[in-house]
């Protein structure tokens, strides 16, 4: 039989298992005019998926400090459906440095 996990364990587990990966929340449609929204609970964090004025998909994590700004979350749509990631770390794309073009110069051989 096995023990339950204490809370500290389980949130640590949480934080470094779960919440660092991409996690889908609903279908576009759920969300289908500017100004409509979606309040989910992910992994006990509410977060509310909004369209805005351009009709882009934005998410924001509600943050329980009193007077809290709503934080962005990185969101993005795939194939119609709707995926959010609570993952604080800055993971920008690293665009990797193109090599120098090179000439070379060589004589086609005659067959």
């Amino acid at each position: 039989m096995t023990t339950p996990p204490d809370d500290r364990s389980f949130r640590r587990e949480m934080a470094t298992a779960y919440r660092s990966g991409w996690h889908f929340i609903d279908l576009v449609t759920a969300i289908p005019h500017p100004g409509d929204s979606l309040m989910v609970t992910v992994f006990g964090e509410p977060v509310v998926v909004t369209r805005d004025e351009d009709e882009d998909v934005r998410a924001y994590r509600c943050l329980r400090r009193p007077r809290g700004a709503p934080q962005p979350v990185r969101c993005a749509i795939r194939y119609g459906m709707i995926f959010v990631n609570l993952d604080q770390r800055d993971h920008r794309l690293v665009e990797p440095e193109a090599p120098a073009q090179t000439t070379i110069a060589a004589t086609p051989r005659s067959a």
